[in-house]
């Protein structure tokens, strides 16, 4: 999957569009990442020919505290589902507010509550032992 934002592409929305078609013939998936922050139009939302939505942080970390923020993340997610689109919300920190996006029907989530970010070598040697495990199995 790849991930873009509106700002990215808004300019030179035609050349995008060809790239990211590109993309997708080979099975790369399209998410819009930072939804609601830029230009967040529904004509990108068709043009682009999304897989995912990413909802930002922003939204995501304050959805309890304020209610302007909750109906957002709420008007967000049903928009995403009218249009068959998988959700992703950023910034989850807390089980409350995971709790809250899954009974809005957030598909998948990002955030601290599901680990700190990780230096590559890390990574690479994470991506390395899952592989070993996979080929045990096998």
């Amino acid at each position: 999957m790849v991930e873009i934002t509106e700002t990215a592409v808004v300019q030179k929305l035609d050349e995008a569009k060809r790239v990211l078609d590109q993309l997708r013939r080979v099975g790369v998936r399209v998410a819009l990442d930072d939804f609601g922050t830029g230009y967040s139009g529904l004509y990108h939302l068709r043009e682009l020919q999304l897989d995912t939505i990413k909802i930002d942080r922003s939204f995501v970390s304050q959805m309890l505290a304020k209610p302007e923020e909750a109906r957002i993340v709420k008007a967000i997610l049903s928009l995403s589902q009218a249009l068959g689109l998988h959700t992703t919300a950023e910034g989850i920190e807390n089980t409350q507010v995971l709790e809250r996006l899954t009974k809005l029907g957030c598909d998948t989530g990002q955030g601290f509550l599901f680990g700190e970010p990780e230096p590559e070598s890390a990574v690479s040697e994470t991506l390395r032992e899952q592989a070993e495990l996979a080929r045990q199995i096998a």
